[in-house]
């Protein structure tokens, strides 16, 4: 009896159908997350390609399920691809971390040695002297690529680790001082987004 009914068991609409939406929803889900991502960031060349390639992938998953109404498996698949590509896609763009971000600084502490460590490491800093709720500070802004936050969040740590700071995103910027991309990963990066001309 059991050999009868796995003899019988339709093993493509239970298990392989819905493997195949599940991970084409990842794929169709990530790209759709990437593609919002680089909208924001203003890398718009590549949105075009993205959105082709989601579409494309979304309308066969679409008339799969379609054809299979009556799988209760296609739906599941459905809707754990959703949230596992919405997850993946976030990840994805996590590692390329790519656009500006703003650091400021606040501290009523001595922070010489803090900046002539964010200078060292070429990252461009503007000095403000300000009051705050306790008597006076210091303002310490630095714009600096994404990729390197975490490496000035270290500075940060060790030269005045009780100072108060915030990190918020760029979309855009004009001029200004940032550390240097090692020339053998300029070309692929460029070819990846070319450069936005000004009008």
């Amino acid at each position: 009896m059991l050999l009868s009914f796995f003899g019988n068991f339709d093993y493509y609409s239970w298990i392989l159908l819905p493997l195949i939406i599940f991970f084409s929803r990842v794929c169709d889900v990530s790209l759709g997350t990437l593609r919002h991502v680089f909208i924001s960031k203003g890398y718009r060349q590549i949105v075009p390609v993205l959105g082709f390639f989601e579409v494309l992938i979304w309308i066969v998953v679409v008339a799969q399920v379609m054809k299979n109404l009556n799988n209760i498996a296609c739906y599941l698949a459905w809707a754990g691809g959703f949230a596992t590509g919405t997850y993946v896609g976030l990840r994805i763009e996590e590692r390329l971390a790519l656009g500006l971000q703003v650091i400021r600084i606040i501290t009523n502490q001595n922070s010489d040695k803090l900046i002539k460590a964010l200078k060292e490491k070429n990252h461009g800093v503007t000095i403000l002297d300000a009051q705050g709720g306790v008597g006076p500070v210091k303002m310490i802004f630095t714009i600096i690529k994404r990729k390197n936050v975490r490496s000035v969040e270290k500075l940060i740590a060790e030269n005045n680790p009780t100072a108060f700071y915030s990190i918020e995103d760029i979309k855009k910027s004009n001029q200004g001082v940032f550390t240097p991309v090692p020339p053998q990963n300029m070309a692929s990066i460029r070819s990846m987004f070319p450069v936005r001309k000004s009008k």
